[in-house]
């Protein structure tokens, strides 16, 4: 027999489950459907303390551990602390905390994680249409949301505030994921992410990790609760797509820049790396802005890798300089300090001595897309270009915690005539590739200057895996359409 352990959201208890525990009896297996403590003083040590204590006093039956949302915190401490205990973890529209994440972090709620930035009172629990702020509301009944609205508590501070420890026990434990497509990504933006996100997501690359997809909002226990039990029944039994990826799947931080550039030394000021050309004067400078988010602790840091570090090198060969910065968009919610860290990585490059301040380009990667929304808003005089690989342009769904400053599509209202230039990969995602249309309909409506680098064959991060003689010529042509920008008048 399988006993399934379920453990649901902020604000809710046990009754959130009561249609797939109903479905899941049916079929045979026992069913906890948990209510954590609410008290005010409660916290995610003391929400871990009540799941390990309720795996120890579950008798034979092989466990699986199921996690909505901020439940999967205490989920899976707990499974780290029993590994022997449970037979696999499920997450259900939730995230992918690492150890040392506070629930915080995966809020979507801006006005919450400011609040609980200074305030340990408990949250008081959504009303109506406020608990889209939580998730999407996608296939809620009207009588369920007013079953949210009635039974649901205050929920804790120190639960979302206390950071999640993990040690190596979770590694231990098998893993699916449920997808609820109406309310983030799918499956296919992780199998994207693991081929070029960061190091840390390949881990769900393999056996020890299965996926399925429901066409659902936040609230699949609701809305879906036949579907959600049957997927709970099949991932126990081991089923769901796995991501693989061949032997010979290569990393941008290991793949050698896909042209010939020159070998040429580099300053390092902080953040910034600087390339100057083997010219002499001020010349103009195109800084280089990597994507994200990316793991706070790998020791080979994007400036550090070759991709960079060959288009910064391709450019100094040109004649302009070129540069490059590690920001720290660690995380959505990181993306303030992110535009911090590149700001005054454009004021220190401004101020070399090698650098002509009034001749300026941006050119932005990626997920760093979002950062472009200050610059598009507000261009100063000594911007002349700001480009765009394969970038992220709005928050795509699963991206809600991202702040509502970082929004460039709102931003080119105010960018008037500063060019742009969009490389734009024909097998984007499609998430991230519907982010790019809504900019190039606002930027025409605008009248904005946008010339477009198609590479129709051409993947999200097409230098590093599509090594072909068309994205050779992309590459060229994207840097000649930005170094013309930047070196000529405005």
């Amino acid at each position: 027999m399988t006993a399934y352990v379920l453990v649901g959201g902020a604000f809710t208890g046990g009754w959130v489950w009561d249609g797939v525990a109903e479905r899941l009896r049916g079929a045979g297996a026992e069913v906890h459907p948990v209510t954590l403590d609410g008290g005010p003083e409660a916290g995610l040590g003391t929400h871990i303390a009540e799941l390990t204590g309720l795996l120890d006093r579950i008798g034979d039956p092989e466990v699986v551990l199921v996690g909505h949302d901020y439940g999967i915190h205490p989920v899976l401490a707990a499974a780290d602390r029993r590994p022997d205990r449970v037979a696999r973890i499920v997450y259900v529209a939730a995230g992918l905390p690492s150890d040392g994440d506070p629930a915080l972090l995966l809020v979507r709620d801006e006005t919450v994680r400011a609040r609980l930035a200074h305030d340990t009172e408990p949250l008081p629990p959504p009303r109506g249409q406020e608990w889209a702020r939580w998730g999407s509301l996608d296939g809620l009944s009207a009588a369920d949301l007013d079953r949210l609205d009635r039974l649901a508590v205050p929920q804790p501070a120190r639960t979302l505030t206390e950071p999640l420890r993990l040690g190596d026990g979770v590694d231990r434990v098998p893993a699916a994921a449920v997808m609820c497509t109406a309310d983030g990504p799918g499956v296919d933006v992780v199998e994207m992410l693991v081929r070029t996100g960061p190091p840390r997501l390949r881990k769900l690359a393999g056996p020890g990790y299965a996926f399925f997809e429901l066409p659902a909002g936040h609230w699949p226990m609701l809305t879906h609760p036949a579907e959600l039990a049957d997927v709970l029944v099949r991932a126990a039994s081991g089923e769901g797509r796995r991501i693989t990826l061949a032997d010979d799947q290569p990393s941008y931080e290991d793949v050698e820049f896909l042209l010939d550039v020159p070998e040429l030394p580099y300053e390092r000021h902080g953040r910034l790396d600087v390339y100057p050309p083997d010219a002499e004067g001020r010349r103009p400078a195109v800084l280089l802005v990597h994507g994200g988010p990316v793991d706070a602790d790998r020791t080979l840091t994007p400036r550090d890798t070759p991709f960079y570090r060959g288009y910064a090198r391709h450019l100094a060969g040109l004649g302009v300089v070129g540069a490059t910065v590690d920001h720290r968009l660690h995380a959505l919610t990181d993306y303030a300090r992110a535009a911090g860290d590149l700001a005054e990585a454009v004021d220190r490059l401004r101020a070399h001595p090698r650098v002509d301040p009034d001749r300026i380009a941006l050119w932005i990667f990626s997920g760093g897309g979002l950062l472009a929304a200050d610059w598009l808003a507000a261009p100063p005089p000594w911007l002349r270009c700001l480009a765009l690989s394969y970038p992220v342009l709005a928050a795509p769904p699963g991206w809600e915690t991202v702040e509502v400053r970082f929004r460039p599509v709102a931003a080119l209202a105010g960018t008037g005539p500063l060019p742009l230039v969009l490389v734009r990969a024909g097998r984007e995602h499609p998430a991230f590739a519907a982010t790019v249309e809504e900019f190039l309909d606002a930027a025409g409506k605008h009248g904005t200057d946008v010339e477009i680098v198609d590479v129709p064959d051409g993947r999200h991060g097409f230098e590093a895996f599509d090594r072909t003689d068309a994205s050779r010529a992309a590459v060229v042509r994207a840097v000649r359409a930005v170094v013309d920008r930047v070196d000529g008048a405005r």
